[in-house]
């Protein structure tokens, strides 16, 4: 029998989309839907339901994902011991393989994304479409290029499959450059930007939808990405920055906390998150997973804090030294000694390896009262990411003293002095300080760290705080073996 990719199996499984009820938050699969069935509204929406499933696996941001702060030197992997989590302390030690399980599953699961996104793509594309099914569109270009977003950025250049998968086609496929991914991925989110419409224009059951504000927000990151090779690009990230501030956000009637509260889920400061109902009828290491995990993997071992306590992401005592006096946010992000109560429970520096956890996700039993209940979101994007993105970009214009502007906002809301009178180097170690602390532990810092100074910036940390065996080439993961196996036009990366 030939060998199948784990690449070209995900577009055999996507063949079938699966319906999510009238209600986008209301996750229970209703019934399935064959893409060859003529696309009503129903089934559109229905398909595009099926496009956001993957972002909820554990593959992507209800594990995999937020672990980059592991590899990134924020925390240590504080598993139970033996093999558990053992592929995330290869990775984070710069040591793993091509057989290395963390690289294996981040790999898979954007694909099946991608899949059912080509699907709906194929079926709309250059048809009569109404409203609704032209934003069903609009979701689907935006979510494709945000899988090959997080695959571009972990692997380099991958295979670029832009329709459904063909039985009676060759399988393999050979990877396309970074620049051509790139590419594909401007031209998705662009082509989302003009069709969605903005947050504000959804209704209570669909505000979880991709929308206008996001598809500008993921432009001007990736824009963001790629301007130390293209300068030109600052100027992008400046204008869409400023037109997502345009569409009502103001960071000084945002909470942080509530970014993070389980009750407050798609807030005023939330442009795009990762929907969960904490429905337990769906198992967190399925294909249709309802309930956050990230509460149960954070609350501390042995603590009885949340339900579940792995204990899982633990910080180190490196990054606990970079808080600033005063800064509100500590309190809210982390667990420490003589911190205050949570849930009216006292930390004991005992429950962590480091004497330290992560406070971010946490979520009560009152409200998760078993380890898969968490109906609590994980965001993607938010508003201060835009506010320090307009930053970085017009400090690297030379325009430091405009700079301050945007940084200063999300100082103020942290409790901290605005900062003033600093040199372009001065003011770019501030906003990558701002930017560490503010999204501690919800898988920012890999992606900045390895932007910057074309990665210049994560070997110097990495190896300052003791992480040796990093180089260059080991910023990008492995391509999976099995994967290579299967697939003889897939070529490994330098370094593996």
């Amino acid at each position: 029998m030939k060998k199948l990719s784990i690449f070209n199996i995900v577009f055999l499984i996507t063949l079938t989309v699966t319906s999510c009820g009238d209600n986008f938050l209301d996750k229970e699969p209703k019934n399935t839907v064959d893409p060859e069935t003529s696309v009503t509204d129903s089934v559109a929406v229905a398909m595009a339901n099926g496009c956001y499933r993957t972002l909820q696996s554990s593959n992507m941001y209800n594990q995999r994902l937020w672990t980059l702060d592991i590899v990134a030197g924020n925390s240590i992997v504080g598993a139970g011991g033996g093999t558990d989590g053992l592929e995330t302390v290869q990775a984070s030690n710069f040591t793993e393989g091509s057989d290395n399980g963390m690289a294996l599953y981040m790999w898979r699961s954007p694909w099946v994304g991608i899949g059912q996104c080509n699907i709906l793509i194929t079926d709309l594309e250059g048809k009569t479409m109404d409203a609704l099914q032209k934003r069903c569109l609009g979701e689907a270009y935006f979510l494709r290029a945000h899988y090959y977003y997080v695959l571009v950025r972990l692997y380099g250049g991958v295979p670029l499959r832009l329709t459904p998968y063909n039985p009676g086609k060759p399988t393999a496929i050979a990877r396309s450059s970074a620049e051509e991914v790139y590419r594909q991925i401007r031209s998705d989110c662009q082509k989302a930007i003009d069709i969605l419409p903005a947050k504000s224009e959804y209704d209570s059951k669909n505000v979880g939808r991709a929308s206008k504000d996001a598809a500008m927000t993921m432009m001007a990151d990736m824009y963001l990405t790629l301007a130390p090779d293209h300068p030109e690009y600052y100027q992008h990230v400046v204008n869409l920055c400023d037109s997502v501030t345009a569409l009502g956000y103001d960071l000084s009637k945002c909470d942080f906390a509530a970014n993070f509260d389980a009750t407050v889920n798609n807030g005023p400061e939330s442009i795009f998150e990762v929907q969960y109902s904490g429905d337990t009828e769906y198992d967190f290491w399925g294909n249709n997973p309802q309930s956050s995990w990230l509460s149960t993997f954070m609350g501390p071992r042995n603590s009885d804090f949340v339900a579940g306590s792995y204990g899982w992401n633990q910080p180190t005592q490196e990054f606990m030294s970079q808080w600033e006096d005063g800064d509100k946010r500590k309190d809210l992000t982390v667990l420490y000694a003589g911190c205050p109560d949570f849930d009216g429970k006292t930390y004991k520096s005992s429950y962590s390896y480091t004497g330290y956890n992560v406070r971010k996700f946490l979520v009560p039993k009152r409200i998760s009262p078993e380890y898969n209940t968490s109906p609590a979101n994980f965001v993607v994007y938010r508003y201060a990411d835009v506010l320090l993105m307009k930053a970085e970009a017009l400090n690297e214009q030379g325009k430091t003293d405009e700079a301050a502007v945007p940084l200063n906002i999300v100082r103020k809301r942290a409790g901290l002095d605005a900062v003033s009178g600093l040199t372009q180097s001065e003011m770019r170690d501030k906003i990558i300080h701002e930017r560490r602390m503010e999204f501690a532990f919800e898988g920012y810092r890999w992606f900045d760290m390895i932007r910057l100074n074309h990665g210049n910036y994560a070997l110097k940390f990495l190896k300052s705080i003791g992480k040796t065996n990093v180089t260059k080439d080991r910023l990008l993961f492995p391509i999976p073996q099995t994967e290579r196996d299967a697939n003889p036009l897939m070529k490994q990366n330098p370094g593996y």
